[in-house]
């Protein structure tokens, strides 16, 4: 059974397209792949790292290491690696767009995605606050963001948000529809039939009963009591600070951080190469590399592929957890 993955190299003056070089040169017996992206962009990559690539139909099978089977969706203007062109801002979201497109009507069954310039798409005349929320709307379900690595999986109640909103945003129906979605993607995504969640508080020492704030015991309590009682496995609210420790995270199967950089920091920390960014909820396993564009890298062969390797090896599990189609 092999799993059929879009694969979108992202920003064209970045390290995705070179990346994706990267990755063809490997041979695969756990997907197949089809890239969504610009062809002149990924031979000019695959020429600055002296690399092999031979961009294939969609009908072709890649054979051997260089092999790339391609969907082709043309930049407005010249790629330049280092540099950002907001002309090629469209091409972008058009193949983000058209590969979760293929997932959704079932000729793919998965999505893996290269790193984009929020900035360069939004200075191209296109509203972007992320790919997240891009694929979010596109299959008009809710989402959670997961980041995760070997060590540990760390779920958002609150994604981009200013710390001075994050308490409001707290409520019992959000947070509901966090630990509901992050529990079912456990199940079918990992394969893990009985998962247990770590909650974290949102204050220091999770409140501290009520003397260092009340989200504890007026939203985030509750709500884990009744969602027990519906037979999940919860534990918390937690203190973060204490909850990430090695003997804790042997008993979680995932944590749920209240905001960014409660839980981020310390995933980072523990395997920043190897992390990938996951969006749980969709019909389709997606999954990102955990990392940005870093244009001063392009170009120059020295991009660690670390963290698209990893996403394509998740992607390919999560799909196939799922019961795909497959593609002989």
């Amino acid at each position: 059974m092999t799993p059929r993955l879009a694969l979108v190299p992202g920003e064209p003056g970045g390290i995705g397209p070179e990346l994706c070089v990267r990755l063809a040169q490997r041979p695969r017996d756990d997907c197949t792949l089809l890239a969504f992206g610009d062809a002149a962009t990924l031979a000019a990559a695959a020429e600055a790292l002296r690399l092999p690539l031979r961009l294939l139909s969609e009908s072709e099978a890649a054979t051997v290491p260089g092999d790339l089977r391609l969907r082709a969706v043309p930049n407005a203007a010249p790629t330049t690696f280092g540099k950002t062109d907001p002309r090629n801002a469209g091409a972008v979201i058009d193949a983000l767009t058209q590969a979760a497109d293929a997932c959704l009507r079932g000729e793919l069954d998965g999505l893996v995605t290269g790193p984009v310039h929020k900035a360069a798409i939004n200075a191209g005349g296109i509203a972007y606050s992320g790919t997240t929320e891009l694929l979010a709307e596109q299959a008009r379900c809710p989402v959670v963001m997961m980041l995760a690595n070997e060590i540990v999986r760390v779920a958002l109640a609150t994604t981009h948000l200013p710390l001075r909103d994050v308490p409001d945003a707290i409520t019992h129906d959000a947070l509901a529809q966090v630990l509901r979605i992050t529990h079912a993607s456990l199940r079918t995504g990992f394969g893990i039939a009985d998962p247990v969640i770590a909650v974290l508080g949102l204050n220091p020492h999770a409140g501290e009963a009520g003397h260092l704030g009340r989200e504890e015991i007026e939203v985030i309590e509750p709500l884990l009591r009744e969602l027990r009682a519906a037979g999940m496995r919860l534990e918390g609210p937690l203190p973060a600070d204490t909850a990430f420790l090695p003997q804790k995270l042997q008993g979680f199967d995932a944590v749920v951080a209240m905001y960014h950089d409660q839980g981020l920091p310390v995933l980072k920390y523990s395997g920043f190469e190897q992390a990938v960014n996951l969006t749980l909820g969709l019909p389709y396993p997606r999954v990102a590399v955990d990392h940005g564009t870093a244009l001063d890298l392009a170009g120059r062969g020295i991009a660690d592929p670390s963290s698209l390797f990893a996403a394509v090896a998740t992607c390919a599990r999560m799909a196939l957890r799922r019961g795909v189609s497959v593609e002989k």
